[in-house]
């Protein structure tokens, strides 16, 4: 099997969706022979902040000299990123043996039962092969919906179950009211956990995690971002100190960053204290690395044009006080696009106020795509003027030909399709440095 193959492989069998349980992924690692037993996992959950903490939370650990899988999904520059060690992506010459073994595999269980095996289970696995023959000391793990019936949740190896915000998510799947949903996400925590961190939640949710961490005898612990102190704070990144750590450098901006590398402080300091040890050193240098696409991220300057995976009226309220902390009085027009089971009312209600103009996109999954159309009338009955665009290249265009060199271009919305706009922002700004160095004819 090739590359290309294994990939035909994939689409074929992501087609049939996806099933909240265990019992097939459960059934598929035994006849591989169940490689997530040797690996030593920190399992992420939550709705808002997850890759962030997952980015910071690797990249310490690696600089503390422990080799570290990561595991995340959605992915927004390319496939293969959702495979990683030590911030390496997966090589696509090593994805095809892995598809091989598990897709065998998958033939006899469906054989076997009356089982259907999922592409998310069959990443899983192939994640859980590829970590262990890479030899990782630690594997950080997002879970992928929810948290009790997802198939991450298969593994009994759990050394920290880390929680980022809560809040409604997936409602009628995981649960119909907040409480509902936080049971869910507790499923992650395992007797076998060093400690439970989580950052800040409405009370009734910490209240649930704080329980299921009891029931596991597990430490609980719960971040404090407001004790932390903020010395700079730009676009390009910002500075702060929280506890013993003074003067940290992040690259991140965004207040909300600060929630989740506080969170991530606390979890270094439960591995700390469980005999891991982690030099200050690393956690400095893992911090000023760390990079995740698609999270308030400047493409572009002059006009600034920014990406922004704000998916859900959580993530709309946290992008609107960047908004409010970055750009105050600058001219913003919007490029958005926003699956049809995500909170689109709300996103659009929320970042009306801040906006002069929106191009609209279809996004490429036909079957969870809102429709440019559609979002159109949305963001006009919140008052904003609206503009269906062909693509995200002619969105893009279109808005910038709106702005002068002091105003924002402000790319929200589904994660699915920043890492097409980061790619078109690229080639633009690889093309225009080599034009004005005469490299396309007169400058």
């Amino acid at each position: 099997m090739l590359y290309e193959e294994a990939r035909v492989y994939l689409d074929h069998v992501s087609k049939y969706g996806s099933v909240l349980g265990l019992d097939s992924i459960k059934s598929l690692l035994g006849e591989l022979g169940n490689p997530q037993k040797d690996l030593k996992f920190i399992h992420i959950a939550g709705t808002n902040g997850k890759g962030s903490i997952l980015a910071g939370l690797s990249g310490i650990l690696q600089q503390a000299g422990y080799r570290t899988g990561r595991y995340c999904s959605p992915t927004v520059m390319g496939y293969m990123e959702r495979f990683q060690v030590d911030g390496q992506w997966m090589a696509e010459d090593e994805l095809a043996p892995f598809v091989s073994q598990v897709k065998e595999a998958a033939e006899k269980v469906e054989e076997k039962t009356d089982l259907t095996v999922t592409v998310f289970e069959i990443e899983t696995a192939i994640e859980f092969l590829y970590f262990r023959e890479k030899q990782c000391d630690y594997v950080v793990l997002e879970a992928g919906m929810g948290g009790l019936l997802d198939a991450t949740n298969v593994i009994d190896t759990t050394v920290l179950s880390i929680f980022a915000s809560i809040s409604m998510d997936h409602i009628g799947v995981l649960g119909n009211t907040l409480e509902e949903i936080a049971e869910n996400k507790a499923g992650i925590i395992k007797p076998s956990c060093l400690a439970v961190v989580t950052s800040p939640q409405q009370m009734s949710v910490t209240d649930i995690l704080r329980k299921k961490a009891g029931e596991c005898g597990c430490r609980f612990v719960v971040s404090h971002p407001e004790k932390a102190v903020i010395s700079e704070e730009t676009m390009d990144g910002q500075m702060f100190s929280y506890g013993e750590y003074k003067d940290i450098r992040l690259r991140l901006a965004g207040r909300y960053q600060i929630d989740n590398a506080a969170t991530v402080l606390e979890a270094v300091d439960a591995l700390r204290r469980s005999g891991v040890p982690i030099p200050e050193e690393a956690v400095r240098k893992g911090f000023v690395k760390v990079t995740w696409p698609g999270r308030f991220q400047v493409l572009e300057k002059e006009p600034t044009v920014i990406a922004d995976g704000a998916h859900n009226r959580d993530a709309a309220r946290r992008l609107a006080e960047n908004v409010r902390t970055y750009l105050t009085d600058r001219k913003i027009v919007g490029v958005m696009g926003v699956f049809k089971d995500k909170e689109y009312e709300q996103i659009a209600e929320i970042m009306a106020p801040y906006l002069s103009k929106v191009y609209t996109i279809d996004l490429p999954n036909g079957e969870r795509n809102l429709g440019k159309e559609r979002l159109c009338e949305v963001l006009k009955a919140k008052n904003v003027q609206s503009e269906p665009a062909e693509n995200i290249a002619d969105a893009l265009e279109k808005a910038k030909a709106e702005c002068g060199k002091e105003d924002v271009v402000l790319v929200f919305g589904s994660l699915s399709y920043l890492g097409e706009v980061i790619r078109l922002e690229r080639e633009t700004n690889v093309f225009e440095r080599k034009r004005k160095r005469g490299h396309y004819g007169r400058s």
